[in-house]
């Protein structure tokens, strides 16, 4: 074309970039037999569960049947029920109100509202309980103290150790999944669909329920269901509730019943709850099509007095997810650290934090070079690899930490048996348990959680990427290796960063996992919060929540930093 270079984009240069793989010892593709095998690690628990499941030592299917599982089942249910909807309520509500109207403290709250991200589901329990139960601050102070109350029938209070406690704790923590998917889709709208709605009579509950709901519903939805995945996993926070679930009934079946078969065949029902949840959200909105050009979006600033009152109100409704999702279990626990310095300097609490820095670092960084390997590898088009292997080595995330460590904990047990038999024989040294035995076991056990994290930001970060620019380097001899060095991993510096820390602080949180996998005498800063709570030694637990959710805080604070450059 008179001499002019032409550059290519999209599809075909994408297709053009996909030179063939290097292939190494007697013609491997490396890099497909390298994904394959991550996606077998990935795998290979839920498929170790489900074989468990089926061919269990002791069949007790019939016995959990008639007994206990309806009511695992119930409670759980019940538990998504509330929380779907106290998440949807708060995280949406928040997202419009921060969105579309500007009162005082809305630009603060904005992000603010984020940091529940930072609380373990659990630390909310703790704090719950301690602050409102019948020995709780709010009773003592009020009830007893200025009324004269003294017995529990001289006054009626809420039970606190109660599943709609536990549906408040984890939607105050689930909350803000929605609100971030939810914010940011009001955010991408334009501002000229909620201008002719006005103009044709609509008022702001209008404009709300049949403009910006139906456009922001798939975030929504998406936000919901991750929610949901959460509460199905969660243990610490239905155990100090008292609350019977899936999760809290494989603890019990295995643990206590000493039968894993039972445990595998609770596990599978978990999963399957999981797997329904995920289809009738991904039906939902199968056929959802939503388009629109990018605006701003009008926002009011309340100067008369009518209007003020509007805007206290608007101040008064984010404040309530903000305030118990993040201010009660600050307070409470910062309260119990302060009131007994010398915890801080207990013993255990050094090599717990230690633990959890080398555990969740570890973790952090396999997962994410995993992934980074994955996806590479399948974009390098490697041969025989099918294409659904990537969203299926994200069901991890959707399988809940007890499930997952057990289908881990008895494999890796047989196979440890195995090496130490063999190496004994070897040797004549008996080297004892090289997996189960170490933290090892824990370490593989969050890569495979947080698989999916990991992967989808990775995929994300790629797909930004010009494919122009690996065909330049291609044409310039660099090999896969070396495009994946110079090319890519330099413009995902970014992306590949904030993935290692949301993985971390995940790892950080995870509670359930590490107290099946974890060796003898190992503790984590989220299992010591546990074992310390659960004896109510609150003074104790405290310092090592407070850590928690430092961490968390950092990941917030940079995920923050991030949306307001955006």
């Amino acid at each position: 074309m008179n001499g002019e270079h032409v550059t290519h984009s999209g599809p075909l240069a994408e297709q053009q970039a996909r030179q063939p793989a290097r292939r190494g010892w007697r013609g491997l593709d490396l890099w497909a037999v390298g994904a394959a095998l991550i996606g077998v690690i990935v795998l290979a628990p839920l498929a170790s569960v489900l074989w468990i499941a089926f061919n269990p030592t002791e069949n007790i299917w019939p016995h959990l049947m008639a007994t206990v599982l309806p009511r695992y089942l119930q409670a759980t249910l019940l538990l998504m029920l509330g929380v779907g909807v106290l998440t949807a309520l708060m995280g949406t509500g928040a997202a419009w109100l921060v969105t579309m109207y500007r009162f005082p403290g809305s630009r603060l709250l904005s992000y603010a509202l984020l940091f529940p991200l930072a609380i373990p589901a659990y630390v909310g329990a703790y704090a719950l309980v301690d602050f409102f139960d019948y020995s709780g601050a709010l009773q003592i102070a009020p009830a007893r103290s200025d009324f004269g109350w003294k017995p529990r029938a001289d006054y009626w209070f809420p039970p606190v150790r109660s599943a709609g406690s536990a549906i408040f704790v984890l939607s105050a923590a689930l909350y803000p999944y929605v609100y971030l998917l939810a914010r940011a889709a009001f955010r991408e709208q334009s501002g000229g669909a909620y201008e002719v709605a006005r103009a044709l009579g609509a008022g702001p509950w209008g404009v709300f329920f049949r403009v910006g709901l139906p456009l922001a519903r798939p975030a929504i939805a998406a936000g919901v269901a991750l929610a949901l995945m959460e509460t199905v996993a969660d243990f610490g926070t239905v155990t100090h509730f008292g609350v019977q679930t899936l999760t809290t009934g494989i603890f019990t079946t295995w643990l206590t019943a000493g039968n894993a078969g039972g445990a595998a065949q609770i596990a599978g029902v978990a999963m399957m709850v999981i797997v329904v949840l995920l289809s009738v959200e991904r039906a939902g909105r199968r056929n959802a099509r939503f388009h629109g050009r990018r605006g701003r979006s009008r926002a009011r600033w309340c100067r008369s007095a009518g209007r003020a009152g509007a805007a206290g109100r608007r101040l008064a409704l984010c404040l309530v997810p903000f305030a118990f999702g993040f201010v009660l279990p600050v307070s409470v626990m910062a309260s119990h650290a302060l009131s007994d310095p010398s915890s801080w300097l207990a013993p255990g609490l050094g090599q717990a934090l230690v633990n959890t820095l080398v555990t969740g670092g570890a973790a952090a960084v396999l997962t994410v070079g995993a992934a980074l390997f994955l996806v590479y590898g399948l974009r390098q088009g490697a041969r025989g690899l099918p294409r659904w292997v990537l969203p299926v080595t994200a069901l991890g995330y959707a399988a809940p930490g007890a499930v997952l460590a057990l289908g881990l904990l008895v494999p890796l047990a047989a196979l440890d048996h195995r090496l130490a038999d063999a190496v004994l024989a070897i040797t004549g040294h008996d080297p004892g348990l090289l997996l189960t035995g170490t933290a090892a076991a824990i370490v593989l056990a969050y890569l495979v959680r947080f698989f999916g994290i990991a992967q989808g930001a990775v995929d994300s970060a790629f797909g930004r990427v010009s494919p122009n620019l690996p065909l330049a380097a291609r044409s310039l001899g660099r090999g896969a290796g070396g495009v994946l060095r110079e090319i890519y991993l330099p413009m995902m510096r970014g992306s590949v960063g904030t993935a290692l820390l949301v993985v971390f602080v995940d790892c950080v949180k995870e509670l359930p996992a590490t107290l099946l996998l974890r060796p003898f005498n190992f503790n984590t800063l989220a299992t010591r919060v546990h074992e310390l709570a659960s004896l109510e030694r609150l003074d104790d637990a405290a310092p090592a929540a407070l850590l928690v959710m430092a961490v968390g805080l950092v990941a917030v604070a940079v995920m923050a930093r991030m949306n307001l450059r955006s």
